[in-house]
Formats: C-alpha cells, sequence, structure tokens
C-alpha cells in the first residue's frame, strides 16, 4: 500500500483488524438489496455494510445506486461478520468494513458482458474489451504469475549466473529461411526493413563481441497467417552461450525451470529425460511427444512379415515399408462406431493412410478383417504381441514409415481426446512430463520440391561432431546439434549448438541450401574475427505460462493478444493509411484489392 492514499487491499483485512478504521478503493462486484456490496481489487473481495441509520442517507444513496464495476472509495470501521454468516470459500470471510463514508470516483455504464469467470462470453467479444476482460481473476492470475516467474528467471541468469540482459533491434533486414517475416517500409525507395522472428544473428554477434552469457525476454514477430493458437507478436526468452556445448545449456535450462517454477505447480525433477528424433518419430509419431499416457506405436513388421495379408506384404515390399499399430485400453467400452470412423476418416484425409481395426472380444477372441488371414496360433501370438486385453482396441497402419508413424501418432492423440470426453482421464494438467529431443536431421527435403533441402532448424546450426565429414558428401544423413524441449507434447524451446566457422557456413548456405549468402555477409565476416564456439535456446514463454496455468489458449497469458486471425479487436488494427501518410516510403496501395479485402474481414 506505499505510495498510494489506501489502508489496505481488498484481500488482506483480516480478523486481526478487527475495530481498525481502513481506506479501501476498488471496483463494486455486486450489490444485495442496498444492505451490502463487495468490494474488488487486483488481491480480492471485502464485504461492505451499507449504513442504514439516517445520519449515513447520503452514503446509502450513494452506494446504493452505484452500478457494478464503478470505481468507490470507502473508508469504514473492521467489524467481525455475525456468528453464523462467515464465508470459509472468502481468505476475508470473517470479516467486514462497516462505512463511514464513500465516494464514487467513476461511475460505470452498461457492460457488454459480467466480469465474471464463470460467465460464457466470446472469446472476440472478450478481445474487443480486453481491458473488462482483464479484470478477471484467471487473468488477473495469469499475468501475474507470468510476471513472477519470468523476474525469477532474470535473477536466475543475470545474478546467479552472470548473464547479460541486451537488448536487440526490431528492425533489421531479411532473413533467409525459416517463418515468414513482416515489413517494414523505410523512407529509401524500394528498400524495407523487417521485424526479427528471433534475435538470432545478433545474439551470435554478441557472442563474437565477447560478452560471452547473453540473455532477453525478446519479442519476436511472425507473418503466418491465420494459424490456431500462434499470434504474430509473441515472446521468448532468448539465451547464447560461449565455449558451451549442447549437455551445458540443457543443464542451464533445467536449472532455471527448476528455480523459477511457481511453487503452487508442486516440484519438477531434473535431469529430463532425453529421447532422439527417430526414436521420437517411431514410438510416438512426433517430435513433440506427449509422456504423460502410454499408448506407444509398435512395430509389428516382423510378426506379420510371414502373414498372407496383401496389403501388409505390399507394404513390406517397400524400402522403408512398416507395419505398426497403438492399443487403445478400454477402446471397445468407451469408443462408439462413429468414433472408429472418424479416427480413420482423420488418417486418410490428413496422412493418406488406411487404418485397419482389431478388437479383443470379453471371450479373448478377436474382431478384424484380418483375422482370415490368421490361424489361431498366430491371433493368439498378436495378442501378446501388441499386450491387447479385453474391449482393448488396436488400430493397424501399413505403409512408408514416417507416413505411418505420422498418422499413428495424431490417431494416438484424438484416442486420448475421445477417452477423455467419455470420463477417463489419461493426461493430467496438473502433472509436468518435460522431455529433450535431441539428434534432429540437419537438412530435410522441401515439401514444395522433395529433390531441394531446407534446414530443419535454421542455417546456423551446426552438424553432429560425429557426422561433419557427411556434410560434404551426403548431407540428407548428417544430424545436427539442434535440441527441442518439450512440455506435455507441447514444444516449449527450441535451441542448438551453432557453426562458428565461416567456411563452413558459406559451404550450408551456398552448397547446400542454395541461398544467396549475401544476404548474411555481415555474419560471414563477423565469423572469419575469432568467433568462439557458441549455442543458445529460446523458451516460448507465452507456451510455457500458459501449460503451467492450464490455459485452453495462449491468449489467456497474454493481456493484448491478436486474434485468431492476426487482427487487434479492440484498437481495430491493422488499419488503412492515407495515400499522402504513405507518400514518404514510396508505397502506393491498390486500393481496390484493399477495399476488396476489408469487405471480406
Amino acid at each position: 500500500n506505499s505510495f498510494v492514499a489506501r489502508t489496505n487491499t481488498c484481500g488482506e483485512l483480516r480478523s486481526a483488524h478487527v475495530g481498525q478504521e481502513v481506506t479501501l478503493y476498488g471496483w463494486i462486484q455486486y450489490q444485495r438489496q442496498d444492505l451490502f456490496l463487495v468490494l474488488r481489487d487486483f488481491q480480492g473481495l471485502t464485504q461492505i455494510i451499507i449504513p442504514q441509520d439516517e445520519a449515513h442517507s447520503h452514503v446509502k444513496k450513494l452506494l446504493s445506486n452505484a452500478p457494478a464495476e464503478s470505481v468507490v472509495r470507502v473508508t469504514g470501521i473492521v467489524c467481525p461478520r455475525p456468528p453464523g454468516q462467515e464465508n470459509p470459500k472468502m481468505p476475508t470471510g470473517d470479516i467486514e468494513v462497516k462505512v463511514e463514508t464513500a465516494e464514487i470516483l467513476n461511475s460505470c455504464k452498461k457492460l457488454p458482458f459480467e466480469i465474471k469467470d464463470f460467465i460464457k462470453k466470446s472469446e472476440a467479444l472478450r478481445m474487443q474489451y480486453r481491458y473488462l476482460d482483464l479484470r478477471s481473476f484467471q487473468l488477473q492470475y495469469n499475468l501475474r504469475l507470468r510476471s513472477q516467474v519470468v523476474m525469477k528467471m532474470r535473477e536466475y541468469l543475470c545474478n546467479l549466473h552472470g548473464f547479460v540482459d541486451v537488448e536487440t533491434p526490431t528492425l533489421f533486414k531479411r532473413t533467409p529461411g525459416g517463418a515468414k517475416e513482416f515489413l517494414v517500409p523505410s523512407r529509401e525507395a524500394g528498400k524495407f526493413y523487417t521485424l526479427p522472428q528471433s534475435p538470432q544473428q545478433f545474439k551470435q554477434l554478441l557472442m563474437v563481441g565477447g560478452l560471452d552469457r547473453y540473455f532477453q525476454v525478446a519479442r519476436c514477430y511472425r507473418d503466418e497467417g491465420s494459424r490456431p493458437d500462434r499470434q504474430p507478436e509473441f515472446t521468448q526468452v532468448d539465451i547464447e552461450m560461449s565455449f558451451v556445448d549442447q549437455a551445458g545449456i540443457q543443464k542451464l535450462i533445467e536449472g532455471l525451470l527448476q528455480y523459477s517454477w511457481p511453487e503452487e505447480r508442486g516440484s519438477i525433477t531434473t535431469p529430463f529425460p532425453s529421447m532422439t528424433y527417430e526414436a521420437a518419430l517411431a514410438d510416438y509419431g512426433t517430435d513433440k511427444p506427449d509422456t504423460r499416457f502410454g499408448m506407444k506405436i509398435v512395430d509389428i513388421s516382423d510378426f506379420l512379415r510371414r502373414s498372407d495379408i496383401p496389403f501388409v506384404q505390399n507394404a513390406l515390399s517397400y524400402p522403408h515399408g512398416t507395419v505398426k499399430a497403438i492399443c487403445i485400453p478400454q477402446g471397445a467400452r468407451y469408443f462408439k462406431n462413429k468414433d472408429l470412423e472418424s479416427l480413420k476418416v482423420s488418417a486418410k484425409s490428413q496422412f493418406n493412410q488406411e487404418i485397419v481395426e482389431i478388437i479383443c472380444r470379453p471371450d479373448g477372441s478377436l474382431k478384424s478383417l484380418l483375422t482370415k488371414f490368421l490361424g489361431e496360433e498366430q491371433q493368439s501370438e498378436l495378442i501378446q504381441v501388441l499386450n491387447m486385453q479385453e474391449d482393448d482396441v488396436v488400430l493397424l497402419a501399413a505403409g512408408e514409415h514416417k507416413q505411418v508413424c505420422s498418422a499413428l501418432g495424431s490417431l494416438r492423440l484424438e484416442s486420448a481426446d475421445l477417452l477423455e470426453a467419455a470420463g477417463l482421464v489419461l493426461r493430467d494438467p496438473r502433472t509436468f512430463h518435460f522431455l529433450w529431443v535431441v539428434d534432429f536431421p540437419l537438412f530435410l527435403p522441401k515439401e514444395e520440391n522433395p529433390t531441394e533441402l531446407e534446414s530443419a532448424h535454421h542455417p546456423f546450426t551446426a552438424p553432429h561432431p560425429s557426422d561433419t565429414s557427411l556434410l560434404y558428401s551426403d548431407p540428407t544423413k548428417v544430424r545436427s546439434q539442434h535440441y527441442d524441449l518439450v512440455l506435455n507434447g507441447n514444444e516449449v524451446g527450441g535451441g542448438s549448438i551453432r557453426i562458428h566457422s565461416a567456411e563452413q557456413q558459406r559451404f550450408v548456405l551456398e552448397k547446400v541450401l542454395k541461398e544467396d549468402s549475401e544476404v548474411l555477409s555481415h555474419l560471414l565476416e563477423a565469423l572469419e574475427f575469432g568467433a568462439p564456439p557458441h549455442g543458445g535456446i529460446a523458451l516460448g514463454l507465452d507456451r510455457l505460462i500458459s501449460l503451467i496455468v492450464d490455459a485452453p489458449s495462449i491468449r489467456d497469458v497474454i493481456a493484448f493478444p491478436k486474434s485468431f486471425r492476426g487482427r487487434d479487436l479492440m484498437g481495430n488494427a491493422p488499419d488503412f493509411v492515407t495515400p499522402e501518410e504513405l507518400e514518404p516510403y514510396h508505397i502506393q496501395v491498390s486500393w481496390p484489392l484493399a477495399e476488396k479485402e476489408a469487405k471480406k474481414n
């Protein structure tokens, strides 16, 4: 309460304060029959008794007529609540304040929605009136917890481990590869800045500059269009170190998260388990596995190789052919026929992958299209290989390894959704399973042109020391020194050891990625002036906090987020500007096209 006129907040009064005169400021949460009201501020609620005697009639009239969410000042005496009227659900539930004087500081007009967490309102309305939505308990809690976590991270990095907090520019130039960047016009005709998708180049240049340990709570920008649960501007905890290896970065991050982890969310155990990219894909069908539940992918290629099932034999005749399956415990009990159909349709539409189901009946026999190809002994072996129990459902897929794994990985998560919708708890949001995923490929074939390569992480990632020679002979086989941090099936961080040799960096850009290295001439030159070995990582702060508080969207942990389409519904941005305002930037807009876009929006 320092620096302000109140004596106490609305959340701190207790029985020990009985008899004291207090002054409180806050919003009227609600009012009951002109007898009492509940006053709310950032810290909690206090019940305020409206005086009924003639001497305070002006106070009664003032408070009785004040609309909900009006801002008021009240001064009064703290009293115990009458016996039997205590409210154990409120921290201030043993007391109330009898008003002596009051003042309406600002009256509130009719609200577009009630400021209560249990009142359902559309996300568009919440974002249009975000300043009202911010008054809700949940958003207040989310933003305050976010602030506490960031402060603890600063303490750990700067005070305990000698990191330097450096702000890097947000106006820069185009970077080859990666996500699409926002363009910012300049007054030089035809020349544009871009907003950086991360401070990647700057943090590497800080290592060349000898800062040794850098960090920043960095604003980053990606023009990714309409993507669910993504934001065009987002925040990451950006870190870079000199003379470090992968194990050093991982140990730093484990310590950082352990130190900054909120007490009310329990403790986290370090070191975090680690898994290779290949193992993650083979067992979970994704490079960000949710390890809170089982249902791992099982390879049954060897078992079915002896069978006469035509589509199985066809799949196994190809070089990367495989047969894999997932076993859904109690699936027959919880799934309806339409659920199984929806899973098969999903695999077909997303991955062009056919799925065959196998159901274990209560008598232990199997129900499937495959049983006519398998004898009783083979069926019994299959039950053992898949560890099937009564009422389990197996989803089987045959085809190219990566496609099969990706399809089954997706079905694993969809099946978990269906089981949880039916009342089974598989993924407790109060448990936190961290995992390092390592040994990613350095390059991947481009989707639009598989004969060309692109960086799996970014073009500055160093090859695995064991695979350096392959970089020059067969780059598709090179593993990288790239590591991702996964939490409950969500990527919350990613980093790598960087290339610190100008020669190797130039080779990767020009010969492997076929990029114009001139765009990065400043970085390539810097690497020639005694660049130290270095590496780093970036943690996605929005995603991390949303998982800690179990928020349905990252928008619930950002004070002023953009909508699904990247719009600010409160301030109506982006907006049109006049031709006169564009003139200094040598830009002309095709107005008919812009008007068409406006109508569409």
